[in-house]
């Protein structure tokens, strides 16, 4: 099965010594680094590589290669796929086509975090995700699946019906019982930095910050990664994802990829989420404006592929070990040749 390889019961990162992910992973290189905490791109890769582990409540999926978490949205208004994939079968045979086309893991979302979008009550939730999830679980026993929730109610449910992995888009803030759910299920978590609630978190109005985004960015996601830990979230099954997008306009999203060292200096592996999002489009039309070339406007969802591409092989090159998007076969061709490039520097 595609992606088979991506997870071992007792990679060798653990074989080697139990304790490997937290010693010795990205956030040592960046330490070492000199006075900035700046490490050079193939030291904070290779030390990922060597290392890194993330526990799940089904497998440790080994990241010492960069792994794809392919997105499947089962709501009505996503911003990109949003309709497409509302019933069982639509749904489960775009996992498949992500399946073939090398992912790694699917996070499955209910509940629409593009500006504007209405909320979500925890029933219409449930109804959307577990009927996926639970023929998903059938279909495809050795799929890692994620649940894309800021619910506890939801978050238990799915972990009962087989998930692996909850995805916070609040970093824990919004409903704190998902803490202590995924701690009691084993599951593994990504914590992403956002604010406000989800109808607000993608907005431009929240991001508002000092000269200092990314330092601001970095505390934010400390405080969610010390509230798992607090709830007995074990460091090996955390990831953290700085939220590109969210509450953060096109600079400050810009400034976390550059600055991505700073972050894995909080110890855990980071995830990338830039797939076809708006800071992509409107970075390109800046670009071609200072080429004085067209367009002139932000570009469209449809012609933010090659900048999702981009995006993805900066943050491998800065470190980050897991990235979340919609294009599946395209990210994980351009992101195997730009490891093996790193592996060989």
């Amino acid at each position: 099965m595609a992606g088979r390889a991506a997870f071992d019961r007792e990679p060798a990162a653990l074989r080697r010594g139990g304790g490997a992910a937290e010693d010795e992973g990205p956030a040592a290189s960046g330490r070492r680094a000199g006075n900035d905490g700046r490490a050079d791109a193939a030291t904070d890769t290779e030390a990922g590589r060597r290392a890194a582990v993330w526990r799940t409540a089904r497998a440790i999926l080994s990241l010492e290669s960069p792994r794809i978490i392919g997105i499947l949205n089962v709501t009505p208004d996503s911003f990109w796929d949003g309709g497409r994939y509302t019933g069982v079968d639509a749904a489960v045979a775009h996992a498949e086509r992500l399946l073939a086309e090398g992912v790694d893991l699917v996070d499955v979302g209910g509940e629409s975090t593009r500006p504007g979008a209405q909320p979500v009550s925890a029933e219409e939730e449930r109804r959307r995700v577990l009927p996926v999830l639970r023929e998903l679980v059938r279909r495809f026993p050795d799929l890692l699946v994620s649940i894309d929730t800021v619910k506890a109610d939801v978050a238990g449910a799915a972990l009962a019906e087989g998930a692996a992995v909850i995805n916070d888009v609040s970093g824990l803030r919004l409903d704190a019982g998902i803490a202590e759910t995924v701690a009691r299920a084993g599951a593994g978590v990504v914590l992403m930095h956002s604010r406000g609630a989800v109808e607000r978190m993608a907005s431009y109005e929240l991001a508002v910050y000092g000269p200092d985004p990314v330092a601001e960015i970095s505390r934010e996601l400390g405080a969610s990664l010390e509230r798992a830990r607090a709830a007995g979230i074990p460091d090996d099954a955390i990831v953290l994802d700085p939220g590109l997008g969210f509450s953060k306009r096109t600079e400050h999203s810009v400034a976390v990829i550059a600055g991505l060292h700073r972050l894995l200096a909080l110890g855990r592996p980071v995830l990338l989420g830039p797939s076809r999002k708006r800071f992509v489009g409107e970075l390109a039309a800046a670009q071609a404006r200072a080429r004085d070339e067209a367009p002139a406007a932000p570009l469209p969802p449809e012609a933010r592929l090659e900048g999702t591409i981009a995006a993805c092989v900066a943050g491998l090159f800065r470190g980050a070990r897991l990235f979340r998007v919609h294009d599946v076969d395209p990210v994980r061709r351009a992101l195997a040749v730009a490891d093996a490039i790193l592996a060989a520097s």
